[in-house]
């Protein structure tokens, strides 16, 4: 505890410092100011638990030190005890609605002294059991959130991974193409929050070729015509799945799904959809997809030479990518470098 006694008179100061030591426990800081201005500077520093002040003081007055307090401590938390004298009845008046929450008159009788300071320790003690308790509960809350968010994750891995094990592109796949999706998201100035969404939504892009016929996803050669629109509807099985949900991150994921083969210019699937109209996690995870899917091998090609790759991803600025988008992957090579490293093919 640490209690602030506030009077010019130095006999006062004593004769309360007194009677507050009997009322309690050792350890418990005591400090009076003659000056309160000085008062003032300590309540600004430390947290009183009780602030025991007079009226009638040079400098500022008790009623002018209850409002500054009050701005530091609203009347629920910091108690504050006003001392004035038996006749000062609007004296009293104002300091309560200054914001005082009881008051002593003067002289100061211990039968009154000390139930008057004991509500106010009371009531101190009560708004620390009360903060505590939000503490407690804010922290409980953070808990669960963070427990929900990493079951949300592992839905989605496993997800992703029951994907995988239909589709001939490798894990690693999915962990570079949404580390390149991670890294344009925070150059183009999204908060980290959305970052680290993107990054665990990114590899559910594909979850719709569960859907896929075996010998469409599998065939080795280019696909006919006929089998490219059967294909093509694996984002829109991909959003079927994930929609619908409650969770900001899987809401993500779906839109990943439905909007990552659409094309800047408006040429591409499934509905054809062109510049903004295209989600921006849906324009980001285009260029980190393609990328990633030209400079890894697949069952009907080798993997690109990386200067191609990139001058394929250059080319298609304004066409099939979003510019800004182009502009911040272009700009991290050296990350995309590192993170090609950081998860190769086994």
């Amino acid at each position: 505890m640490a209690i602030a006694i506030v009077d010019d008179t130095p006999l006062n100061l004593t004769l309360i410092q007194a009677l507050v030591r009997k009322l309690t426990p050792p350890g418990t800081e005591i400090v009076t100011f003659s000056s309160p201005l000085e008062g003032l500077q300590w309540c600004g520093s430390h947290e009183p638990d009780l602030v025991i002040v007079d009226y009638m003081m040079p400098d500022l007055n008790g009623i002018e030190f209850i409002e500054t307090v009050r701005k530091l401590y609203p009347a629920d938390t910091v108690p504050i005890l006003m001392v004035t004298a038996a006749h000062e009845k609007e004296v009293r008046y104002e300091s309560l609605a200054a914001g005082a929450n009881d008051f002593l008159t003067k002289p100061i009788d211990r039968h009154e002294f000390d139930p008057r300071v004991r509500t106010m320790l009371s009531l101190r003690a009560s708004h620390q059991r009360m903060r505590t308790w939000n503490d407690d509960l804010q922290a409980a809350v953070i808990l669960k959130t963070a427990e929900i968010v990493t079951r949300e994750q592992e839905t989605i891995t496993r997800l992703a991974r029951a994907a995988e094990f239909r589709d001939p592109e490798t894990g690693a796949h999915i962990l570079r193409m949404a580390h390149y999706s991670q890294i344009i998201a925070r150059d183009l100035g999204l908060d980290a929050e959305t970052c680290e969404r993107i990054l665990t939504a990114a590899p559910m892009h594909d979850i719709g070729k569960v859907g896929t016929p075996d010998n469409i996803l599998l065939k080795p050669g280019r696909l006919t015509p006929e089998e490219m629109v059967i294909m093509r509807q694996h984002p829109r099985i991909g959003h079927d799945i994930l929609k619908g949900s409650s969770s900001p991150m899987i809401q993500m994921a779906a839109e990943i799904a439905l909007t990552h083969h659409e094309k800047y210019d408006g040429s591409g699937y499934p509905d054809g959809l062109a510049g903004d109209a295209i989600p921006l996690v849906g324009r980001i995870v285009a260029v980190a997809d393609v990328f990633d899917a030209l400079t890894s091998p697949r069952p009907y090609k080798p993997a690109w030479e990386l200067d191609t790759a990139f001058n394929f991803i250059r080319e298609g600025r304004g066409s099939h990518f979003d510019p800004a988008c182009v502009d911040s992957f272009l700009g991290l090579i050296p990350e995309v470098l590192e993170i090609r490293e950081r998860f190769k093919d086994e």
